[in-house]
């Protein structure tokens, strides 16, 4: 589905990284952006740059673990533009550790950023766009919910519950011209680490080198995000190495699973990391 001339977008996360980066790249097409995150500092930031490509930029203090915040947002879009075209669900904080040793009360904090967060999204906005008639939705999830690599099962089972309900609503919202997708990135250049949690420095050090190694950017994601919804896809998979997880999961994944054992610890041994020590 093709976005409106101008679209009216509500972007959670939109402070830095990739949410930034969609704010950018629809106010490139004159878009009237509400700027949602829980860093006002950086949100003011976005809230310029958006205007110096041509955007409209409001702020809003949201935090997507509360359903009122998400609601707070779609009544103020209605009160600015009368509505909303594009909700993007990016808001999320990263986590990694064997299961077992992540704490629970760290499990209970990524689920509610990543999973509720889009929950909260979804459930507030999706009555408003079928009032109106048409709407679009992005949710940001990640390859790591299609890959589900070691020692990252509490981001692994988040993403993969985004991708999940973003199916789900693909043919649900379909009859209301509704369109959904869901962006599915692997490691690329972002801010993700700030909100890292393990009980481990091993994770932290492995998910660093996949960052580093990455020459991907944050505006090359976005665009193939914002270009994927349009030609309604549902799910977008900007790199080529997530393209090559998808398609040999679906069709070996016997050997895939092995093949992603070895390469986990070779990466560890390359970078000296003990696997039986934190």
């Amino acid at each position: 589905m093709k976005l409106p001339d101008k679209p009216r977008a509500v972007i959670t996360g939109a402070a830095s990284g990739l949410g930034r980066a969609l704010a950018l790249n629809l106010a490139a097409r004159g878009g009237r952006i509400l700027v949602c995150d829980v860093n006002a500092d950086r949100s003011a930031e976005t809230a310029k740059l958006v205007v110096a490509a041509g955007g409209t930029a409001e702020v809003l203090h949201c935090d997507v673990t509360a359903a009122t915040d998400l609601e707070r947002a779609a009544a103020e879009a209605d009160r600015l533009w009368g509505g909303t075209d594009l909700l993007v669900n990016n808001a999320g904080v990263a986590g990694a550790g064997e299961i077992g040793t992540i704490p629970l009360e760290d499990w209970d904090w990524i689920l509610r950023v990543n999973l509720w967060g889009v929950i909260h999204g979804c459930h507030v906005f999706i009555p408003k766009m079928k009032a109106q008639g048409h709407g679009a939705i992005l949710n940001i999830a990640s390859s790591a919910g299609i890959a589900c690599l070691p020692e990252m099962g509490s981001y692994n089972v988040t993403k993969a519950g985004v991708i999940a309900l973003s199916e789900t609503l693909y043919a649900e919202l379909r009859p209301a011209r509704i369109g959904v997708a869901v962006l599915c990135p692997t490691f690329f250049a972002t801010n993700l680490l700030e909100s890292f949690r393990s009980p481990s420095t091993r994770q932290r050090k492995l998910a660093e080198e996949m960052f580093r190694r990455s020459k991907v950017t944050a505006e090359e994601v976005a665009e193939a995000g914002i270009r994927g919804l349009e030609r309604g896809k549902l799910v977008i998979i900007p790199q080529a190495d997530g393209t090559w997880i998808w398609r040999t999961k679906r069709a070996v994944p016997g050997l895939y699973h092995r093949l992603l054992g070895r390469r986990n610890s070779a990466l560890a041994a390359r970078l000296g990391l003990d696997p039986t020590r934190a």
